[in-house]
């Protein structure tokens, strides 16, 4: 697969502002499929007691879903989700970075049956590489967490 095209649909931000934001957010990005050709691009925002997960199939077809993070939970084969979307890349990232935080209002709760595009093959999933994404920020010297005060 390539990597997603800007499709930025209408108005509001395109692909490349959006995964930009993913980045500031310091979401972990999985390229599934192999490192130089992947097949699926996913990313992964971990909280307290669930994970947000968005997964670029092509530059026309995207999902995301918040997953209950539960001892064991393969966050790539959820078996209960609380949101779930499926669009385009950039419709898909705009849905899932306006997502209220788990805990405050507006925030899903609802016990879903995930849809099929909530999942990743397992044999896609053999060949994974997994990078971090975010980006320093001015001062940062990228050495861990700041000390503490």
């Amino acid at each position: 697969m390539s990597p997603p095209t800007p499709n930025s649909g209408s108005g509001g931000p395109g692909l490349e502002e959006l995964l930009e934001e993913l980045r500031r957010r310091k979401w972990v990005l999985h390229l599934f499929g192999g490192r130089e050709a992947p097949e699926i691009y996913a990313a992964v925002h971990r909280w307290p007691t669930c994970a947000d997960v968005i997964i670029l199939r092509d530059e026309h077809r995207a999902s995301a879903y918040r997953v209950p993070t539960f001892p064991g939970t393969d966050v790539f084969n959820p078996r209960v989700v609380t949101w779930q979307y499926h669009a385009t890349p950039v419709w898909t990232l705009r849905a899932v970075l306006t997502l209220a935080e788990p805990g405050t209002p507006g925030a899903p709760l609802q016990a879903l049956r995930p849809q099929p595009d909530c999942r990743i093959p397992a044999e896609l999933r053999r060949d994974v590489t997994i990078r971090p994404t975010g980006l320093p920020q001015e001062g940062d010297d990228g050495g861990g967490p700041p000390a503490c005060a």
